[in-house]
């Protein structure tokens, strides 16, 4: 029986997370300041003896009693929304909070796994995205501080392995969905259904034609267990390869939900990605992962979420 602390536990993939290793017979210590994350996504489990939660600021110094196999470092806003109106506590998460959680890691003499983000790769100039591609991240646009808190964290989980011989791993993890995302977060896939079940029309950035690939939490939740078990401490892209337009998945979402909601064109955002899909060949031959959820089903799943979320 490990013991595992989920910083960030409180989120929408954190959540998921806790949730699979106290299935797997696990101890989870969950950290979150609640500033993205949500109190329902972990209140299930807080009868559970093996289950302990920790109101904290990575950003502050960590502290967490008693031994520990792994941190699974999560903390972080993670949409559009939240890092524009949280910049600084962005760029913060990334660069001190990171430091923290390997501090820790360090002194406990655990497994050390950073949750990035295919934002790396910035508004790429190759498809797909490999691990070894460096990027094309503007440092200084408004998505920058997300781009480059993620890109600092990796550069900081490097030299602590290096340096300091930890045993570390890196998930570059490319568009996720599924239950407990927060329903006006921002993201197009909480933004689409959020508008077609409340019959509003569907906002499509720019003509629609940029590309996302989506993956279900339960297929990254599964590669995330298998990436701890290896050794291997460069990065990892965990996504699905299945690619589409903005516009497709709309249409999508339109025929999934039974909604007549219209769809309507804004103009694009500064530094918006115009192509999104990761190159898993690394994933399927250290880990045997691939995704294994249809996005017709895991849509499904979704949907069914968010008309609960919307009826209570």
């Amino acid at each position: 029986m490990a013991r595992v602390l989920i910083t960030g536990g409180a989120g929408f993939i954190g959540s998921h997370l806790c949730e699979s290793f106290l299935r797997r017979g696990d101890e989870v210590v969950c950290m979150d300041n609640f500033s993205t994350g949500n109190r329902e996504n972990v209140a299930a489990l807080s009868s559970n003896p093996r289950f302990a939660m920790i109101d904290h600021n990575v950003s502050d110094y960590i502290e967490v009693d008693g031994r520990l196999e792994a941190v699974l470092h999560f903390a972080s806003p993670a949409s559009p929304v939240d890092y524009l109106e949280m910049p600084i506590q962005t760029l913060k998460v990334g660069s001190l909070g990171t430091h923290n959680a390997l501090g820790l890691a360090k002194a406990k003499q655990a497994k050390f796994l950073l949750a990035s983000t295919s934002e790396v790769y910035g508004d790429p100039l190759v498809r797909p995205q490999r691990e070894d591609y460096w990027g094309n991240v503007n440092p200084i646009g408004p998505r920058g501080v997300y781009d480059e808190a993620k890109r600092f964290a990796e550069a900081m989980t490097m030299a602590y392995h290096r340096f300091h011989g930890l045993n570390t791993r890196i998930v570059r993890i490319f568009n996720t969905y599924g239950p407990r995302m927060r329903m006006r977060d921002g993201r197009v896939v909480p933004n689409f259904l959020t508008q077609a079940l409340e019959g509003a029309p569907l906002t499509v950035y720019g003509k629609g034609t940029q590309t996302r690939s989506f993956c279900y939490i339960d297929d990254l939740v599964r590669g995330l267990h298998r990436l701890l078990e290896v050794e291997h401490h460069l990065p990892v892209n965990l996504g699905n390869p299945r690619e589409m337009t903005v516009l497709e998945f709309a249409k999508k979402i339109i025929e999934l939900t039974g909604s007549a909601s219209e769809i309507v064109f804004h103009p694009l955002p500064q530094d918006d990605p115009q192509v999104r899909q990761p190159d898993i060949s690394k994933a399927r031959e250290l880990l045997g992962w691939e995704p294994e959820v249809s996005l017709e089903e895991g849509l499904r799943q979704t949907i069914r979420f968010f008309t609960e979320k919307l009826r209570a």
